[in-house]
């Protein structure tokens, strides 16, 4: 039992006192996202932190798309996909942060069964939209530097908008099988989950069912939503090199090095991270390394989107300076 003295004394807050606590006001169905309790005195700068990129990610995110639907100059496929990535990431991180920061301003870290779901399933849906577009935009670079004279034929807007509801309508169907699945599963042991939401691996540690059904669909899909879209972003920028090699000008060089470069480092922090956190075993699984990678993919690389596209970009720079009212 916790002491009366000690419960009504936020200060000497610890750990142990915080999983007591919770575990005394929880209903055995809910979970316990305890992530960032093993460091209470962390706490407030975390939040300050967490608050302050959630904040850049869905005003610079936001800004992006008002800037593409207000300039006319902007209605291009290039610029069509990156306000749909932009409308990803916004989402994205909508689905994650607003309950991490909940949880570190109350210190009540419950979550339903339920809510864990649903929070699992958007975050697999974007996360596998996030992938698939990706791979878009590297097909959609190639054809502009390999292929300029047919751009306008190939990536025509009937192309584009089925370019777009392909990964949303395959993003969507992954992602209800897996939780459907995962519905079904009971977890008779510790409802207390080492993360800061509902993710899939520390979910399967917490199952007492037999998870091995799971885990081979959890790898095919993986194999399938993440090996084919980078071999489709590979193989696309290799023809786009080849093509760059042969380019005499040197001006022109640096031109599309600069749009692709973009690209690339935002493919690199997406892939980088899922395959540290999900191309591994569960039983393998580390809390701490999935936490820190989880936080680079659903904080970091969506708060720099915005930046890695745009700042080097003179037509977005314009476009938002246009809405701002302001002229050039």
């Amino acid at each position: 039992m916790v002491d009366k003295e000690t419960s009504t004394d936020s200060s000497h807050w610890s750990p142990q006192y915080n999983y007591q606590t919770i575990r005394n006001h929880t209903n055995f169905a809910d979970f316990l996202l305890l992530g960032f309790s093993k460091h209470p005195e962390q706490l407030p700068l975390l939040f300050g932190l967490f608050l302050g990129m959630y904040l850049v990610t869905v005003l610079g995110n936001l800004l992006i798309i008002l800037a593409i639907v207000a300039d006319q100059h902007l209605h291009t496929p290039m610029y069509f996909f990156l306000a749909n990535l932009s409308l990803i990431d916004t989402c994205f991180s909508c689905t994650i942060v607003p309950k991490v920061l909940v949880n570190i301003l109350t210190h009540h870290h419950t979550i339903s069964h339920t809510g864990c779901l649903v929070q699992m399933y958007f975050f697999m849906a974007l996360a596998l939209l996030d992938d698939f577009l990706l791979a878009v935009m590297a097909y959609d670079r190639y054809v502009a530097i390999c292929l300029p004279l047919h751009y306008t034929t190939i990536m025509c807007p009937q192309r584009c908008l089925l370019l777009v509801a392909a990964p949303w309508l395959c993003a969507h169907l992954l992602a209800f099988s897996l939780t459907l699945l995962m519905s079904r599963f009971s977890f008779c042991a510790s409802h207390s989950i080492p993360h800061f939401f509902c993710d899939l691996l520390p979910l399967l540690k917490l199952a007492c069912s037999d998870t091995q059904i799971f885990q081979a669909m959890m790898f095919a899909e993986a194999a399938l939503s993440g090996a084919v879209p980078l071999a489709c972003v590979l193989v696309s920028y290799a023809h786009i090199m080849h093509t760059i090699l042969r380019v005499p000008s040197a001006g022109r060089k640096h031109k599309i090095f600069s749009t692709c470069g973009s690209h690339l480092t935002v493919v690199t922090l997406f892939y980088g991270t899922l395959f540290l956190v999900y191309f591994q075993p569960s039983s393998s699984y580390s809390a701490d390394t999935g936490m820190v990678a989880s936080v680079v993919y659903t904080m970091v690389t969506p708060m720099l989107n915005p930046f890695i596209y745009s700042l080097r970009n003179r037509d977005i720079k314009g476009a938002l300076w246009r809405l701002s009212g302001w002229r050039r």
